[in-house]
């Protein structure tokens, strides 16, 4: 009986959230198509450690963004040791809008590396827009001047374009898609996006579009020094500050592939999860348990089940299934690939992953170990 009743929940919570995946992907705003040139002034803020091979290719895209008549590119060299700086320097081809700048310090104590890195960059750009991007990122030649347009459009302090998260093995294919779905399959963004609650901000570090003054009135990268996840503390930090941020779904404008490979995926995760949910163990135990209800319970009832136990857990699964098949269309812009639905067939597999990585992440943060590009991070 504990059994059924637990299947029956799971089911009930799963359909609950492909409802929420449906109602995202009919109405989170997305960039808009060319138009009008942005005449304001525009500055790119990129911060790089160790990027020899990616960054020259975001400058490359950089170098071919329309739109943006008044646009600067500040790169900074962060302690590389593979090259980054004289990379950067061969991708720019002399463009005068690009300035490629070198540190060899190390972030003051409490920073993260990023966090620091940024600081800096923004302390030397003087537009009104401001716009963060990590070096990983690809970019169509109208993506800035979209996330500009929609920034001022919506009269927003802080716009973050949702990136195509690309997958090159089938542990990124199992686990990437879960950024999407962590937000799409829980929020009603469009509603929470109304409103200043800090608990609903969103955001993805790789692509920040900001209005320069809302960003300095908020503290900047100073109020987000030691954060793990500097991206959801900095729309926070914006919405105390009485500005409105949101999201937006940036397919076809701009994609990513995070990690290279299972390792650095895990190593990525392990950094930051521990964050979540506050910090608090026991509130990551306590969300763990639910997803296991959810998504693992009711397909285990559909496999060893009978009768409506068996129908119930089958419906609870379907559910999951297209959740989460609802969340990658929303984040890819397309219709899901096959290998999406592979994927999105071992959802189970996947909060499983996701569960051993939070334990694995707050037992790191327990033992003083977390750590990032060769790099001790602050642990709060």
């Amino acid at each position: 009986m504990v059994f059924r009743a637990a299947a029956r929940a799971g089911a009930a919570l799963a359909g609950l959230s492909a409802l929420l995946a449906g109602y995202n992907l009919l109405t989170v705003r997305r960039l808009p198509p060319p138009g009008a040139a942005v005449l304001e002034p525009v500055t790119v803020c990129i911060p790089a450690r160790d990027e020899v091979t990616l960054l020259p290719r975001l400058v490359t895209d950089l170098r071919a963004q329309t739109g943006v008549p008044r646009l600067r590119v500040l790169i900074l060299d962060d302690a590389s040791t593979d090259g980054t700086e004289e990379a950067a320097r061969r991708a720019a081809k002399g463009d005068p809008r690009i300035t490629v700048l070198r540190s060899d310090r190390e972030p003051p104590p409490g920073w993260t590396g990023k966090a620091a890195a940024c600081a800096r960059l923004a302390e030397l750009a003087d537009t009104p827009v401001l716009v963060f991007l990590d070096a990983d990122v690809r970019l169509a030649p109208g993506a800035i001047a979209a996330a500009v347009t929609a920034l001022r459009a919506d009269g927003l302090g802080l716009l973050s374009p949702w990136p195509h998260q690309l997958a090159g093995s089938c542990y990124e294919a199992l686990l990437q898609p879960l950024l999407v779905w962590s937000w799409a399959s829980t929020l009603p963004v469009r509603f929470a996006e109304r409103g200043l609650r800090t608990s609903t901000a969103l955001g993805c570090g790789q692509f920040l579009v900001m209005d320069a003054a809302a960003y300095r009135a908020a503290g900047g990268h100073e109020v987000v020094a030691a954060s793990a996840t500097e991206d959801i503390d900095l729309a926070r930090a914006l919405r105390r500050a009485g500005h409105r941020t949101a999201v937006a779904a940036a397919g076809p404008h701009a994609r990513t592939r995070m990690y290279r490979d299972a390792a650095a995926l895990d190593a990525g995760y392990t950094r930051w999860l521990w964050s979540a949910y506050g910090g608090s163990p026991a509130a990551a135990l306590a969300v763990g348990a639910l997803t296991t209800l959810t998504y693992t319970v009711p397909p285990l009832a559909a496999l060893v089940g009978r009768g409506s136990l068996r129908r119930t857990g089958a419906i609870g699964y379907a559910a999951a299934v297209t959740g989460r098949l609802l969340a990658r269309t929303l984040d890819t812009g397309t219709r899901p690939h096959p290998t999406d639905i592979l994927s999105a067939l071992a959802h189970p597999l996947a909060v499983t992953a996701y569960l051993r990585l939070t334990l694995r992440s707050h037992r790191a943060r327990a033992r003083n170990e977390l750590s990032w590009k060769n790099r001790a991070t602050p642990s709060g």
